[in-house]
């Protein structure tokens, strides 16, 4: 039975407000958790609410999301016994009542899902990944295969380069100790390249991850492959790599402007056939714009057979639009939000829907993070392929990682191989 749910505002990874919850149980039990943010958002995610002050925190205040738990929802739900994690979740939706949770805020919704869902695990003695785990019905836990930023441009990094991310895939590390010891030897190995080339240390980007002033795309994927050399690494074989391209936010009037040039759908699908044909790139996020749904078949169809097709802006864990990608063909891989949705069930069925279409799911973390670490538990409870947390350079990212060690070291879970197409 809930006692009590009350609201915080906090600081994020980027120093924004954002939104924390304590959920207290009739027994005493206590479980809190916080929300991130997202810089690159897709246009159909639910709605974070915001106070609008300009003259707090230029707008980006959560008072308001927080008076709506410390009021609404804690009026309508104290003294309230749910049968389950869902049957909580739909209570908040109810409450709201709006399809894009503008009125309580999905900040708002959400840190109470998360804090009720880690006060349940607590109060029934269950290990959180294995509470989320049941709630998609998964009891075989692995860890995901981390995909972990190496260099970042885009909205994460004030635009030096039109794609927001390149990632560092540890293909063939057998732990994640492993994993994360490769990628730490890499991004030295980046450092010290761009030290060298630059003459200054490379600034770092919202994830953490470096954001050097390169002049051009090419420019990127070929310090990259000299940063896995210059660790020992095989490309391809040992450590490969990832892109969140993110061309929604360089999409204008029915074209791609790359700065250096502009390429129409097709010619932006070429272009990105020429990088995954050049280097090892085994996923590729975001390829084309989130309204582009006309040419993302065929950037499946041109792609699926060498690196997923994933969809972030594009799918915004939303069932509607995932079923709608599944009907066209329009990708085989979900970048999984849960703050998209706003919601620990509506997240859960954004997973099935993908799942029973056969897709491989990444689970996300946003560029505006916390140091709670929910989300490493989520990841492995939901049974997630992949893990994009963000770099090795940051508490907020290291707190995701770190859990992630614990759990290989002390419940001696296994990472997942990485599924390449066609197996």
């Amino acid at each position: 039975m809930i006692k009590e749910l009350r609201g915080f505002e906090i600081l994020d990874s980027r120093g924004r407000p954002t939104v924390m919850t304590k959920c207290v149980l009739s027994d005493g039990t206590i479980g809190s958790a916080s929300v991130p943010s997202g810089a690159s958002t897709g246009k159909a995610e639910a709605l974070e609410l915001r106070d609008g002050d300009a003259s707090r925190y230029r707008g980006l205040g959560c008072l308001k999301a927080v008076a709506n738990i410390n009021n609404a929802i804690h009026s309508a739900l104290i003294g309230k016994e749910f049968d389950n994690q869902e049957a909580f979740d739909n209570a908040l939706i109810a409450l709201d009542g709006t399809s894009d949770k503008h009125r309580l805020g999905a900040n708002a919704i959400l840190a109470c899902s998360l804090a009720y869902a880690r006060a349940k695990a607590k109060q029934e003695g269950v290990v959180l990944y294995k509470y989320f785990g049941r709630m998609t019905g998964n009891d075989d836990f692995q860890l995901p295969r981390p995909t972990i930023n190496l260099f970042s441009g885009g909205k994460h990094a004030g635009g030096q380069i039109p794609v927001q991310d390149l990632l560092l895939v540890p293909v063939a590390a057998k732990t994640m100790d492993e994993a994360l010891e490769q990628v730490h030897s890499v991004y030295l190995s980046a450092s010290e390249l761009i030290h060298e080339k630059y003459g200054m240390r490379a600034l770092k980007a919202d994830e953490g991850g470096l954001a050097p002033s390169f002049r051009n795309i090419d420019e990127m994927f070929e310090d990259a492959m000299k940063a896995i050399e210059r660790a020992g690494l095989q490309p391809g074989k040992q450590m490969a790599m990832a892109l969140d391209v993110a061309s929604s936010h360089f999409y204008k009037e029915g074209k791609y402007d790359l700065g250096t040039e502009i390429r129409d759908s097709l010619g932006m699908i070429e272009l990105i056939r020429s990088w995954v044909d050049a280097y090892p790139i085994l996923s590729v996020e975001d390829g084309l714009a989130e309204n582009d749904w006309e040419f993302w078949p065929h950037l499946k169809h041109t792609l699926q057979d060498k690196c997923l097709v994933l969809g972030d802006d594009l799918l915004c864990t939303q069932v509607a639009r995932i079923n709608r990608a599944v009907e066209e063909d329009a990708a085989n891989a979900l970048l999984l939000k849960v703050n998209q949705c706003g919601s620990l069930a509506e997240a859960a069925a954004a997973l099935r829907a993908a799942r029973n279409a056969g897709w491989q799911v990444t689970v996300s973390a946003r560029s505006g993070e916390t140091e709670d670490n929910w989300l490493a538990d989520l990841a492995t409870g939901w049974d997630g392929n992949q893990i994009k947390i963000g770099s090795i350079a940051q508490s907020d990212r290291l707190a995701k990682y770190n859990r992630m060690l614990e759990l290989e070291q002390g419940d001696k879970l296994k990472i997942r191989d990485w599924i390449y197409p066609g197996n």
